[in-house]
């Protein structure tokens, strides 16, 4: 009998924190994403980009469907988004496209982070109204992760406009509806 209730007390316990173990999954790519981009495995950061993405776009759902929504979270979630979305794109796109830039490759790589972090920080004081204010970290962060394709297409240039524009989109005060 003790043991069926430990089981069962153990198995609360992992379900409140199933969504949390997603975002930590999303952080964990994130940073192995990151890792691989600076020391040069590039489709495998593009590949923990979107593993990270994939356990994003889950975390919220299971944590709205077990009612295990909280303030930690929502924080987590924000920590998880600047390094997977925020950095590790940036630091991609820099050594693949920006570092010969020099110190303008470095500025506009820094305002895109910057920018990132202001908008999740937006985020997490502003109340849930069923709408994106500002383009969304994570969508900035696939679009920044996409262009990857586009290398031998796109001049280094084309890049430094790129993370301008998805900066300025993650600050403006612009409203999308979320789906």
């Amino acid at each position: 009998m003790i043991f069926i209730e430990r089981m069962d007390q153990n198995l609360k316990k992992l379900k409140s924190q199933t969504a949390n173990m997603l975002t930590i999954g999303n952080m964990a790519f994130g940073g192995a994403a990151l890792m691989a981009a600076m020391n040069g495995a590039y489709s495998f950061s593009v590949l923990f980009i979107f593993i990270a993405a994939f356990l994003d776009r889950f975390d919220g759902i299971v944590a709205r469907k077990l009612n295990q929504e909280s303030a930690l979270g929502k924080q987590l979630d924000s920590m998880s988004d600047i390094i997977s979305f925020g950095v590790a794109p940036a630091i991609l796109i820099y050594e693949l496209a920006l570092a010969d830039f020099g110190i303008a490759g470095m500025v506009f790589t820094v305002i895109y982070i910057s920018s990132g972090a202001f908008r999740l920080a937006r985020f997490n004081i502003s109340e849930s109204n069923g709408y994106f204010t500002g383009l969304p970290i994570t969508a900035a962060g696939t679009v920044l992760t996409l262009s990857y394709f586009g290398l031998s297409l796109f001049p280094s240039v084309f890049y430094m406009f790129l993370m301008l524009i998805c900066s300025l989109l993650m600050i403006s005060t612009f409203t999308l509806k979320k789906v």
